[in-house]
């Protein structure tokens, strides 16, 4: 796929981007001209983009990084700022909701803190080390993976994903407030059904067939979304076209929820 070259000498950071949604962002921004770094657990996941971005020559960097750990976090950042010399755009796209009950009343405390420290912790702890970065060159696009859970509910996700996701949301609009003066953008991108194999797995798995067409035939556009779809909106806010575009939480459903 050919885009046109808006992120050339730009360096993109991205977690938890060696499948699914993650890795279809990464692939689009490099795409786009990016030197993408890209940080996920997954070894095997990884080395498959490897192969893949050499084949396509595409400026993507791996790292075997598990996001859970502190110090692997910290360690990964000062490797992967040794090699790039800056960070122009941190896509915190790790999260999920880990396949966790869906009903409330058998969450445990566990579900919620495993849930948590995953989306919003890493979340905090990769974007304190990233904003000095920017401040520094008084430019930066932050982009949170949001969700149209955190914003209107889910039904598929609990409530410990639903509650994480809604702390993202208003994380993001604090980070620009805060950091605009700098130059530094901070939006999230709030999407709907993503047909990734994990979201295919937990619809079939939570839902009917009879529950699933009834929802897609309430979504305007009549379909879920597809990985071009987040990936588009993702290069937008990261974009230097975007400076000013802030503060912003930008449904990509389809229509399924909508607000003014």
């Amino acid at each position: 796929m050919t885009q046109v070259n808006t992120f050339h000498q730009q360096v993109v950071l991205i977690t938890a981007a060696g499948s699914g949604l993650g890795r279809g962002i990464a692939i689009d921004l490099a795409n786009r001209g990016a030197s993408v770094y890209v940080w996920d657990r997954d070894a095997s996941a990884l080395q498959d983009l490897s192969e893949y971005a050499k084949a396509e020559k595409l400026m993507i960097t791996t790292s075997v990084v598990d996001l859970a750990s502190e110090q692997e976090v910290e360690t990964a950042f000062k490797t992967t700022i040794s090699q790039s010399k800056k960070i122009d755009v941190l896509i915190n796209n790790a999260g999920g909701s880990l396949h966790t009950p869906f009903h409330f009343l058998k969450q445990t405390k566990e579900d919620w803190d495993r849930v948590f420290n995953l989306n919003l912790m890493l979340t905090v702890k990769l974007t304190q080390l990233v904003i000095p970065c920017m401040l520094e060159m008084q430019y930066g696009r932050i982009i949170n993976l949001g969700s149209k859970a955190g914003r209107y509910g889910s039904l598929f996700a609990g409530a410990n994903y639903v509650a994480v996701k809604g702390a993202i949301h208003a994380l993001t609009l604090q980070l620009a407030q805060e950091f605009g003066p700098q130059g530094i953008t901070c939006n999230a991108i709030c999407p709907g059904a993503v047909m990734t194999p994990r979201v295919k797995g937990l619809l079939k798995e939570r839902q009917s067939d009879e529950q699933r067409e009834r929802i897609l035939n309430e979504i305007p556009v009549r379909r879920h979304g597809e990985l071009e779809d987040i990936a588009n909106s993702v290069a937008f806010l990261a974009s230097p076209e975007s400076g000013f575009i802030t503060g912003v939480l930008l449904d990509v459903n389809g229509g399924q929820a909508m607000s003014t």
